[in-house]
């Protein structure tokens, strides 16, 4: 793994401080140097929770999705008690994946060689293996990854001694529920895709803060009552909530909407879960590094029927064709002003209300990016 020095680490928070109004950002180097893409992809997306799919997908016996955990594949399953499990997805003879994309399967048989394992993730049969000396089934087991259905959302993490979602999360669970109580009951409808050629941080960066949206979003702006969009922080995820428009507004129809909150949550590193004006309604929205430079995006919509009706096709609409294009240029720009000498760090604009006008989110966020790399450069 690549390893920061003590001295790289403190030229990285160089003006960083705990007190927001008086911070600095973080170094421009950390979004543009290979060497952080790997100290990223090792030392925070291999310690953190990372969403795989919601719970529709692993309800009965047998259901499995697979995932590529920047570079590590796994795959979660039900078992035949109902218990939800995790595994790497390598056999464990030869190190062929042993299922692809997600379905049912009774028993997991490797396409390789056809070794066998049941949904507990014990070895049941080895072809031929009767042959050899000092063989026993029980040394072949999958490794076990860590799974959580948390909010009738699916994660995983691949770091053993990491704390439970639901506790490392604190408050959120309880949030969650309080604005989306269907949850369990929506389904997945749609999913849109992004290739960015930004860095994944500053895809966060840009999410956490609205001070842009007057400016770049105006369409949004009359989705919601800005005056009401408040940013509050919490260990590793920050809620941003604000009352949907009370007149017409020029981004997506919501009359008659049940749903009358802009109720969206950032959950550290890369994943944010939004709940929108209009029906019964849930987002989840990924950032996945592909390099330096270079991110993917997932922006997966769960309705009340997993076909979306004229207003939530609008929304999807307003998302792809708009938002989305507003935000990638306003990101790949950044980007690109992060390779001139001309920009090293920045300043937080603050408020002391934590309006959605406030980058203290941001600031939340690099200070999360800190505490990770300083654990990487074992400080």
């Amino acid at each position: 793994m690549e390893v920061l020095t003590k001295s790289e680490l403190e030229q990285l928070a160089s003006g960083y401080d705990p007190v927001p109004q008086r911070s600095s950002s973080i170094d421009a180097a950390c979004y543009r140097e290979a060497k952080f893409f790997e100290v990223d992809r090792r030392g925070i997306f291999h310690r953190s929770w990372q969403y795989l799919c919601h719970i529709e997908k692993l309800r009965e016996p047998g259901d499995y999705v697979t995932a590529d955990i920047l570079g590590q594949s796994v795959f979660a399953v039900r078992d035949g008690g109902g218990e939800l499990r995790a595994f790497y997805n390598v056999c464990k003879h030869r190190a062929h994946e042993l299922l692809q994309g997600e379905g049912r399967q009774k028993i997991i048989t490797c396409p390789y060689h056809a070794w066998a394992y049941g949904l507990d993730g014990a070895l049941r049969s080895a072809r031929r293996s009767e042959q050899l000396e000092g063989f026993d089934k029980a040394d072949y087991c999958l490794t076990p990854v860590r799974v959580e259905a948390f909010c009738s959302l699916v994660f995983v993490n691949l770091d053993a001694e990491a704390a439970p979602l639901a506790v490392a999360s604190d408050g959120l669970a309880a949030d969650i529920k309080s604005y989306a109580p269907d949850l369990d009951r929506l389904t997945l409808a749609h999913r849109l895709t992004y290739t960015i050629q930004a860095n994944w941080k500053t895809v966060v960066d840009n999410f956490l803060e609205c001070y842009h949206c007057p400016i770049a979003h105006k369409d949004f702006c009359s989705l919601v009552e800005m005056d009401t969009y408040r940013v509050t922080t919490h260990g590793i995820y920050s809620s941003h909530m604000a009352k949907a428009g009370r007149a017409d507004n020029t981004a997506y129809g919501v009359a008659g909407a049940s749903v009358t909150d802009h109720a969206v949550w950032y959950l550290w590193p890369n994943t944010t879960l939004m709940r929108y004006p209009g029906r019964g309604n849930f987002m989840v929205w990924r950032f996945i590094p592909v390099g330096p430079e270079e991110t993917y995006e997932e922006f997966d919509f769960f309705f009340e029927s997993a076909e979306p009706n004229a207003a939530e096709a609008e929304a999807i609409r307003y998302i792809d064709e708009v938002l989305q294009v507003e935000d990638i240029g306003l990101v790949e720009s950044v980007q690109r002003g992060m390779r001139t000498p001309a920009f090293q760090r920045g300043r937080y604009v603050i408020d002391k209300d934590g309006s959605g006008l406030s980058e203290h989110a941001v600031h939340h966020f690099h200070g999360l990016i800190l505490d990770a790399y300083a654990k990487v450069a074992g400080t």
